[in-house]
């Protein structure tokens, strides 16, 4: 009993902060049939692709300001781990900039989350590594191979690292190897000292890797790990894409890209084995592709071809395909709101507010104003069911305002970056 009432204690302190949790998500479950029938086609494409080398794609999903696309990745995320995929949720922030491939890898590698295990990270899986399953030895075959397309490093540290878990004798050195894995810069003298250590330092020849490549290769290589531990696969969640509105233009263009690679639409950059979901608002074509004082989609592309360097038409053309797929292939989310609908939300998050607090809030005798996002609607019945519950006999009379994301070029969300990636420091 007490259990219950902590799940639902949870449940309303996540509605009433607009950032929905497990427990508020298992309490009102989702009201978006067709984007979860489009999830559960993309695990299956995951799946089944990893197993082929073959990219799943995407889904972009548009919705407005308060319009429950935070609490729909995190119904989403429930659903694959129930299926027993690897989720990682990761947020555009300043510290998390899309066009940054290292920095994304990085923070989606921090939020892993594994669906039998109570830690999280990286580590997580590969402990769960079976070395002497036929699981692990498709994935040391595939590592291996010139196929894989992945530099030797990678097989370098699958070595050490088997080596030091099977010795339990360097845990530390497993540890190293696995915040590698996770994004982290490692040494190449210290590589190179582990191999030869074991008597390998002939086998692999160690080449400098740029902090780009590096970070791309990882995306290759986290899933067929996680294959190899025995999960179907990894689903990268990525939420406020639309913040990709307030970078400078060459920025813009990198993130441009960057959505058409996540999305699985570069041909030359797919990611077997990740499936992702992506969010933006969907009043961002209007606010910024449609935006005459940026007018991206041709300004972009011109800008970069106009500079005769191949990396940059190429940059172009990856962030023209960004731009379309913004334009062409979003999933609005159903936010039609009839009287039933309002009706049968509020009874839900009404019983979960009663189960919290002991208290049974009334009925509402007023018409629900149908123009309000469900978001303004729970925060309306909590605060007042807050003031009802305190203060017996108190009538409140909330105003409610909406907020709009603001588009404009704001400069320092890109920090210190650069328009080309430096070399790694480590290799």
């Amino acid at each position: 009993m007490m259990a219950g009432r902590v799940q639902s204690l949870r449940a309303i302190e996540a509605l009433r902060a607009g950032v929905p949790n497990r427990d508020a998500v298992r309490a009102l479950g989702s009201s978006q049939p067709q984007i979860e029938s489009t999830f559960y086609k993309l695990l299956q494409d995951t799946e089944a692709g990893l197993q082929a080398g073959q990219s799943p794609g995407g889904i972009l999903v548009a919705g407005g300001f308060g319009t429950g696309k935070t609490h729909l990745l995190e119904y989403l995320q429930h659903l694959a781990l129930e299926r027993n995929f690897v989720c990682s949720r990761v947020v555009v922030s300043k510290e998390t900039p899309l066009f940054d491939p290292l920095k994304v890898f990085t923070a989606a590698m921090e939020s892993v989350t594994v669906p039998d295990r109570t830690g999280s990270g990286l580590n997580e899986v590969a402990r769960k590594v079976d070395f002497s399953g036929e699981d692990y030895q498709r994935f040391y075959r595939w590592v291996s191979s010139p196929e894989s397309g992945i530099c030797t490093w990678f097989p370098a540290t699958v070595y050490v690292y088997e080596y030091s878990r099977k010795s339990d004798r360097d845990i530390e050195t497993a540890d190293r190897i696995i915040r590698f894995w996770s994004g982290e810069p490692l040494s190449v003298s210290v590589l190179r000292g582990w191999l030869r250590e074991l008597d390998q330092g002939a086998t692999y020849r160690l080449g400098n890797v740029s902090v780009g490549n590096l970070a791309q290769e990882r995306y290759k290589f986290a899933p067929r790990l996680m294959l190899a531990a025995g999960y179907k696969g990894w689903v990268l969640f990525v939420d406020e894409v639309e913040l990709i509105g307030r970078y400078t233009l060459m920025q813009r263009a990198r993130s441009y890209a960057a959505v058409a690679q996540l999305l699985g639409k570069l041909t030359d950059q797919t990611i077997p084995g990740v499936a992702t979901v992506l969010t933006i608002t969907d009043d961002f074509e209007g606010a910024v592709l449609d935006d005459p004082r940026r007018n991206d989609e041709e300004r972009i592309p011109n800008r970069l071809r106009a500079t005769g360097n191949e990396a940059r038409e190429l940059l172009a053309s990856q962030a023209e395909r960004g731009m379309r797929l913004i334009r062409q292939s979003k999933l609005l989310l159903d936010n039609n709101l009839s009287p039933a609908k309002i009706a049968e939300i509020r009874s839900k998050v009404s019983q979960v507010y009663a189960d919290a607090y002991q208290w049974q809030p009334p009925e509402s005798k007023e018409a629900a104003d149908h123009t309000a996002v469900i978001r303004q609607h729970i925060k309306r019945w909590i605060n007042t069911w807050d003031l009802e519950r305190l203060y017996p006999g108190y009538r409140p009379d909330i105003e409610v305002s909406e907020l709009r994301p603001d588009y404009s070029e704001l400069p320092e969300l890109e920090m210190n970056a650069k328009d080309d990636p430096p070399a790694d420091s480590g290799p």
